[in-house]
């Protein structure tokens, strides 16, 4: 009982933990005031789309530059976009920011696509590696917009396009080939970024970026002009926190799409055998995780509510006698769920559909095993109680003429019977009527 107690103890307080980093994560950097540190290179790098865990971790790096008297933050950008309200965090962050933000599309071969566009232009120095690319920018279902009409689609297209020109204005840069990244979906080479005014440097990696740095002149948002003065410097790269890691790694269509899938079979476990705790608290964790990664991405809310009735009926099958209807209509609302999370949206925000598939068959499998495991115990012989003496051989102690009394497993037992059995013959119980056994002659 004590050992079940502590067990119960254990998983909620791990899930506690869990949902208080997820759900509160650790307050960004103050940004009270330049520290009096020794100078330095800081280094952010995000390889990924761009989702809002990664507006914090950039909003956080760039204020620690702030406050230890960073000289500048290189941002290593390579993604091939993302949401776009958190780019506009993003770009908001660099626009403002007190230390000098260069954005560096690296490695070689990296790419900067939509959302990466925005944020390289609104730096304060754009830089590229041999063989990356750029563009592609056009809003593409928008935080979800696919429902919206094509003249607002075209209204979003034409305010994304005013903002790259207002960037790329304020930063000197032609606005108007940033404008077709956005309306025509141009993407640029790093040679034609350069040539199109988009980037100011091309580097084949860190410490060539960092030589071409010095000296150089950027302006800030307070209209100060600041020296770039890098040489000898030394360089700090600011990883993502562990919660980062973390909520960056569930930050995934598919990744998300698996962690509701685990949390709804470990809480279907919890439900058929209640007690054993370890299905339950792995469940309720990978399913908080999924619908939070779920809110991140911004998935549609009818394919959410969708997915959730269809998991919601297959748990039902298990527990109410449908005949499979549950169980089907739970499958179909499940695949048409999935198949709309993130509809419309960029090909970098789309669940596998081969993976929802065998999710699907996985579902499928594991109901199955539940509804045979039901059915198995249904039809198991009672072990215990009076139900579990029917079938069983007793003895007459005296004459059951039509009623006497029998032994039975070393019990005296009052018993009926059709027809006359003597004393000391044997007879089969083959029914209970409250406290009565039904017997026949064996």
């Amino acid at each position: 009982m004590m050992k079940g107690f502590f067990t119960r103890s254990f998983g909620f307080f791990l899930l506690f933990l869990v949902l208080s980093q997820t759900l509160f994560p650790p307050p960004a950097v103050g940004s009270s005031g330049p520290g009096s540190g020794t100078p330095a290179v800081y280094v952010l790098r995000v390889e990924g789309p761009i989702v809002p865990v990664v507006a914090d971790y950039i909003q956080d790096g760039i204020q620690r530059a702030y406050q230890e008297n960073g000289a500048c933050v290189i941002l290593e950008l390579s993604t091939p976009g993302g949401l776009y309200a958190t780019t506009q965090k993003i770009v908001e962050s660099i626009l403002n920011s007190r230390v000098p933000v260069v954005v560096y599309v690296s490695p070689a071969g990296a790419w900067a696509g939509s959302a990466g566009t925005f944020i390289t232009i609104a730096a304060h120095v754009a830089a590229m590696a041999p063989g990356s690319r750029i563009g592609a920018a056009h809003p593409v279902a928008m935080d979800n917009d696919s429902g919206l009409s094509d003249t607002q689609k075209q209204k979003m297209a034409q305010d994304a396009a005013a903002w790259v020109r207002s960037i790329a204005q304020w930063r000197g840069r032609d606005p108007s080939q940033a404008e077709l990244a956005v309306l025509e979906s141009k993407s640029f080479t790093d040679g034609e970024a350069i040539q199109a005014k988009l980037v100011d440097l091309r580097a084949s990696d860190r410490a060539e970026l960092l030589a071409q740095l010095q000296g150089r002149k950027v302006s800030m948002v307070d209209g100060r002009e600041v020296d770039l003065n890098v040489a000898g410097l030394p360089v700090r790269e600011i990883p993502m926190s562990s919660v980062q890691r973390l909520l960056f790694g569930i930050s995934d269509p598919n990744i998300a799409y698996i962690l509701m899938s685990i949390g709804t079979i470990g809480l279907l476990a919890e439900l058929y055998n209640p007690g054993a705790v370890f299905p339950g608290v792995a469940g309720g964790i990978s399913l908080v995780l999924g619908l939070y990664a779920l809110g991140t991405l911004n998935a549609q809310l009818s394919g959410l509510v969708l997915l959730l009735l269809g998991l919601g009926l297959l748990a039902a099958e298990v527990f109410v006698v449908s005949h499979g209807l549950l169980a089907a209509g739970g499958l179909v609302s499940f695949i048409l769920g999935s198949l709309m999370l993130f509809s419309g949206g960029p090909p970098a925000f789309r669940v596998s559909l081969s993976l929802i598939l065998l999710t699907a068959l996985t579902m499928v499998g594991f109901v199955t095993f539940l509804l045979g495991a039901v059915v198995k115990a249904q039809r198991r012989p009672a072990v215990t109680g009076k139900e579990s003496l029917a079938g069983t051989i007793g003895v007459a102690l005296t004459d059951l003429k039509p009623e006497g009394f029998l032994l039975v497993e070393g019990e005296r037992w009052k018993a009926e019977s059709e027809e006359p059995i003597e004393a000391g013959e044997k007879v089969k119980i083959i029914g209970v009527e409250g406290l009565k056994l039904k017997v026949k002659k064996l």
